[in-house]
């Protein structure tokens, strides 16, 4: 069966204008066109397009969900089974973070009561989604799934000493860089200590350190505006490119 852009529009929820966008960006391209020169489109594209939607709920950018559904139709379900796996891995992380909260509520309401640890746990759990919903697909897709799942673990895992020691590293961090912004200079012993800090910093939730992902992370910090945000907000502007910096020269 063929359809018009119209009836398309009508099938999905688009809009003809995005269905149009989505051609110019050969994201979705109809199958032909009319005599008339219109825009056609068969069940194929009908498949196609529910695909992109269902990336576009996940908030994944357009160049990648065209790389995912340009894959030949036998990697398809894989593809969706990959992200059906990140998607129930993220539930569960809710769900463990809603039932934190929740005993976080009785427990000031005198229902409950709570150890240490457990009241620790729910701010292990909160940063964890946190961190997944901001960051989750571009550190996934820069890092691999495996990688980022043992960083979690190794989050999860954590003790409460060892969170309090990070939270103290990112402290000192922030104000060594506001200190270095006043008068940056490269190499020196403040530039130094920074990216012992970072370094020490990342080492809480990486189980191994290298100074390539180390250099490839600063890359990230710069080339996604909330990445640049976190530390520029922190201190004062320009300190994510000065911490880009400091990095590309020590790691």
């Amino acid at each position: 069966m063929n359809y018009t852009i119209k009836q398309m529009a009508e099938i999905s929820g688009v809009s003809p204008r995005t269905l149009r966008f989505y051609d110019e960006r050969s994201l979705l391209k109809p199958a032909f066109l009319s005599e008339a020169g219109y825009r056609m489109y068969t069940e194929k594209e009908v498949d196609r397009l529910q695909q992109i939607l269902l990336y576009r709920s996940m908030e994944l950018p357009l160049k990648t969900i065209k790389e995912l559904i340009d894959r030949p139709d036998e990697k398809i379900q894989e593809t969706l089974l990959q992200q059906r796996n990140q998607l129930e891995q993220k539930r569960q992380e809710l769900d463990h973070l809603l039932q934190v909260l929740d005993n976080t509520l009785r427990y000031y309401k005198g229902e409950i009561k709570m150890t240490n640890k457990e009241k620790f746990e729910a701010f292990k759990q909160e940063k964890l989604a946190e961190n997944e919903e901001n960051y989750g697909q571009e550190i996934r897709e820069k890092y691999g799934e495996a990688a980022v799942e043992e960083s979690n673990q190794r989050w999860q895992n954590m003790s409460e000493s060892d969170y309090q020691k990070l939270q103290e590293t990112e402290r000192t961090l922030i104000k060594k860089l506001t200190q270095y912004l006043e008068s940056e200079e490269l190499p020196s012993e403040l530039a130094e200590e920074i990216y012992s800090l970072h370094k020490s910093w990342l080492q809480f939730s990486w189980k191994e350190y290298s100074g390539e992902a180390h250099k490839g992370l600063s890359e990230m910090y710069l080339a996604d505006e909330r990445f640049t945000h976190y530390y520029d907000d922190k201190s004062n502007q320009g300190a994510t490119e000065a911490l880009y910096q400091i990095i590309q020269y020590y790691a």
